[in-house]
């Protein structure tokens, strides 16, 4: 062999084997302890990495849960059965989360809501909603150019042949993906048992709204009138001119999307008008008799007494 290859291969076999020993030894130097809980807690984390907790991905939140910085309940699309799973690693209590599920506030299809003009452009709202504020009538509609449907992680987005966006809700898992990704704040996330909800953010009055949109809230308050909705769950706010539902106190408001002059209020099972309570029949009321007249009493004459039979002695005497 020749001598200057072999003095290569010794070479950069030596070189191996030094960088080898420098690498087994900065292992062990520069060595950082991982809590073997870290791993078994991403494992169990749905793996979406959807940032809906606010950290970077599965693997941050994992760290965080480990350092009690962070529960499992503070991750929105972790199943019940991972929470569950999470505090066993952890030994602690399952927190009770109440899931959500994204819904569209706005209903301003091409029927409903007039346009300004042609949008042609990028296949963006956010892009569109800077070309002279959008080119729908409503300066708070829907954009339909799917943004929100795009940032979905989890295909529980589609968009419909009415150009607004639909939510599946069995498929959704509240990540608040949606929310962010819309330009207009059309996205919101309400309680999974919820099903009634408001579906406009347009913050006008009355006829500014009519003449843009047919099923737009006009703020004229009645779903919060205390005949409607009498928990006091629906209240309007005075800043936005829309109505807000306090989910927190337990009712079904489903009569409020029935009293809606505009169907601007939403429910998602489609109940039909409740029934009103029939009234009783009511009872007929005798009318009090007229007072009687006292009608003059006629005198009655006194009868003649009939003349006594004479004795039949009497009778012959007299003949």
């Amino acid at each position: 062999m020749d001598i200057g290859i072999l003095g290569a291969v010794i070479s950069v076999g030596a070189l191996g084997l030094l960088f080898g020993a420098g690498l087994a030894v900065a292992s062990k130097v520069f060595y950082v302890y991982v809590d073997p809980r870290v791993e078994q807690v991403d494992e169990a984390l749905p793996g979406a990495n959807c940032g809906a907790c606010g950290q970077a991905g599965c693997r941050q939140m994992a760290l965080k849960i480990v350092e009690g910085e962070l529960q499992a309940s503070d991750c929105p699309v972790a199943s019940g059965d991972a929470r569950s799973q999470i505090a066993s690693i952890m030994g602690s209590e399952v927190g009770e989360v109440e899931e959500k599920v994204a819904v569209v506030r706005c209903q301003g299809n091409p029927d409903n809501c007039e346009t300004r003009f042609d949008y042609q452009g990028i296949e963006s709202c956010a892009a569109a909603a800077m070309v002279g504020g959008g080119f729908k009538a409503c300066n708070y509609g829907c954009l339909g150019n799917g943004d929100c449907v795009e940032a979905c992680p989890f295909d529980a987005m589609y968009m419909g042949d009415d150009k607004l966006p639909k939510v599946l809700d069995d498929v959704c898992t509240g990540c608040g993906n949606c929310v962010e990704a819309c330009p207009r704040n059309i996205m919101a996330l309400i309680p999974r048992s919820a099903n009634v909800y408001i579906a406009c953010v347009n913050n006008d009055k009355l006829k500014e709204v009519k003449d843009i949109c047919k099923v737009g809230c006009t703020a004229c308050g009645m779903c919060a009138k205390d005949k409607v909705t009498p928990s006091g769950m629906i209240q309007m706010d005075a800043r936005t001119n829309l109505p807000v539902f306090n989910y927190a106190i337990e009712d079904d408001p489903f009569p409020a999307a029935h009293r809606c002059p505009t169907d601007a209020i939403v429910d998602k099972l489609n109940r039909p008008k409740p029934e009103k309570p029939e009234k009783p029949a009511a009872k007929p009321v005798a009318k009090p008799a007229a007072p009687k007249e006292d009608k003059p009493v006629a005198e009655k004459k006194p009868e003649a007494k009939p003349e006594a039979e004479k004795p039949a002695a009497e009778e012959k005497q007299d003949k």
